[in-house]
């Protein structure tokens, strides 16, 4: 039998923070455009003209910066400026570490970058829209990175609000540590309730929806409907919006795009019910002493708060996330809130993942894969590889799409789409075949979903080439235009013209299938999968042998362990 290691957690982590890895923006300023002058609650501000001719404001503030007394405390109004704001340039993204994903040398990573005034946000709106016409659908942005890395700039809204007649709001939030603390002294020294909450993350995702009600029809922005979505981390808070009471009421639909529905208890964020290294109160004693007060916390300098955590050799660290504090989320968990009557907020909800989803992961983790000539990534064994990857992705899916929208089903929500994106015709490059390698992997779908194939940085050459193009351009319009359509007007229906009509969720399964035009295009597939079948597949699978099957089951462990304990068990397999 094949052995294998376990892989930790920060290493997954680590790497699902591809998801949002891109390729840089022009260094040079843009000029300002003189048709993009507004007048926001904060004061007047100018921005300029962007990809597809769409408008664009860079870096406006939605809160004020959270700082000294404000560090680990509910976003505040920010108290706006005089004259008339330049957003012309990026946002400084919120502190976080350097890794190999921003495309640095190595001697670099865990270096501390960033600045706590970082609430900020960028808009994108397609020409002419304006305040004579505050009409169009808005939709909100969050970024991935695994609530601990990633940044507004990665991802341009330009086309998709041009071609979709929509306005894009791209947001930035507090990441790891910052974003989510647990610890008495905090509670203690509230000076409002949503002080003595541990999701300052969600806290903010909360103020820029504000924000943005406040400020969208200055763009051409209809404040009654308004959408948020992300993928992965950026899913997950989705999720977390639709669980959180403070934020009722402040949006109107909601994507998530291969977001899962976990949660941390307070206690073991805190450290009152466990020894993680990385709670609240471990933190804090390495910090300012055992007794540490919420000013002591505050006071203390950005780095000695990031060198209060724990990292591995490459600067990754694996804080709580998404903490069930009782304020900001249920004191039940995010799952169990989608289980309740009126335990979430029921807006219409589209959720999805990506048929291989997984491969992202497991394509540079040297059991499943190696690198010919130390550059080029392939699968050690192609059929391993392919399992591995098979079974795990469909964990993902049962997480993601099944469990969860059977369980908002049950609890009497209706309103309710879901998808799988199967997209694979990546392009090769020497000795790596990006369609086998990768395949319809974790984040794939973003690009479809922005219409802009400018995101995996060098590797966007060969994953999206002249081949591909007529079949992906296709696809990515198609997706937009579902994805705007939803915003409009609550359905995703038939694209408005796009395509088949998108049928609402059901106990059978109903997934619209995005595939590129040549290999079945979009349509509705039906379906579900669970443990049960899962089991029944993995036990029947003639790629396998028995010891086989168990190295899948372990692997599925790594990623889901009570799915793979339930797999090991079944299948017989060596403790």
């Amino acid at each position: 039998m094949r052995t294998v290691r376990i892989v930790s957690v920060s290493f997954l982590i680590a790497v699902a923070m591809l998801l949002t890895a891109c390729g840089e923006r022009a260094a040079a300023p843009p000029e300002p455009a003189e048709e993009t002058r507004r007048m926001l609650t904060g004061g007047a501000v100018i921005g300029h003209r962007g990809e597809a001719g769409a408008q664009v404001w860079r870096a406006l503030p939605y809160a004020a910066p959270p700082v000294g007394d404000l560090r680990w405390a509910a976003p505040r109004p920010h108290p706006g400026w005089s004259g008339v704001r330049e957003a012309l340039t990026p946002a400084a993204r919120c502190p976080q570490r350097l890794n190999p994903l921003d495309q640095v040398d190595a001697d670099r990573y865990g270096e501390l970058v960033g600045e706590e005034d970082c609430l900020k946000l960028d808009v994108y709106a397609p020409i002419g829209a304006g305040p004579d016409d505050p009409s169009r659908p808005v939709m909100m942005w969050i970024h991935g990175g695994a609530n601990v890395w990633g940044h507004a700039d990665q991802y341009d809204g330009a086309r998709l609000a041009q071609d979709q007649d929509v306005v894009v709001v791209v947001i930035q939030y507090r990441l790891g540590g910052l974003g989510f603390f647990a610890h008495p002294a905090l509670r203690e020294a509230a000076e409002i309730p949503a002080d003595a909450a541990a999701n300052f993350a969600l806290l903010d995702i909360i103020a820029a929806l504000d924000w943005i009600a406040e400020n969208a029809a200055a763009f051409g922005g209809d404040a009654s409907r308004i959408t948020v979505f992300g993928e992965s981390a950026g899913g997950h808070n989705v999720v977390g919006l639709l669980a959180s009471p403070l934020a009722a009421g402040r949006f109107h639909r909601a994507i998530i795009q291969s977001g899962l529905v976990d949660s941390v208890p307070l206690g073991l964020a805190e450290g009152s019910d466990g020894a993680d290294p990385l709670s609240g109160l471990a933190v804090s004693q390495r910090l300012a002493g055992p007794d540490a007060t919420a000013q002591e916390l505050r006071a203390a300098t950005l780095e000695a708060v990031f060198a209060a955590f724990p990292t591995d050799e490459n600067g990754r660290y694996d804080p709580p996330r998404v903490i069930a504090d009782g304020i900001s989320l249920p004191e039940g968990g995010l799952a169990a809130a989608f289980t309740a009557d009126g335990g979430f907020n029921r807006v219409p909800i589209i959720t999805g993942s990506n048929r291989d989803e997984m491969k992202l992961f497991n394509a540079i983790d040297p059991r499943y894969a190696r690198r010919v000539l130390g550059l080029f990534p392939q699968p050690r064994d192609g059929a391993l590889f392919d399992a591995v990857s098979d079974y795990q992705s469909r964990v993902w899916r049962i997480r993601a799409v099944d469990e969860l929208a059977a369980a908002l089903n049950a609890a009497g929500h209706e309103d309710v789409w879901a998808y799988r994106f199967d997209w694979d015709e990546g392009g090769r490059f020497l000795f790596t075949d990006t369609g086998r390698l990768l395949g319809a992997a974790h984040a794939m779908e973003i690009p479809f979903v922005f219409n802009r194939f400018s995101f995996f940085g060098a590797f966007d050459r060969y994953i999206f080439n002249t081949q591909n193009a007529e079949g992906r351009i296709a696809l990515a319009e198609a997706m937009g235009a579902y994805w705007a359509a939803f915003a409009r007007t609550g359905e995703p229906g038939d694209g408005e013209g796009a395509g088949p009509l998108w049928e609402r969720w059901d106990a059978d399964g109903a997934l619209m299938r995005f595939d590129s035009p040549t290999d079945g295009g979009w349509a509705m597939m039906g379906g579900v999968d669970n443990l049960s079948t899962l089991a029944r597949d993995l036990g029947a699978d003639p790629r396998l042998d028995a010891d086989e099957r168990c190295i899948v089951a372990d692997a599925v462990a790594q990623f889901h362990p009570p799915y793979g304990a339930q797999l090991a068990e079944t299948l017989s397999c060596p403790v």
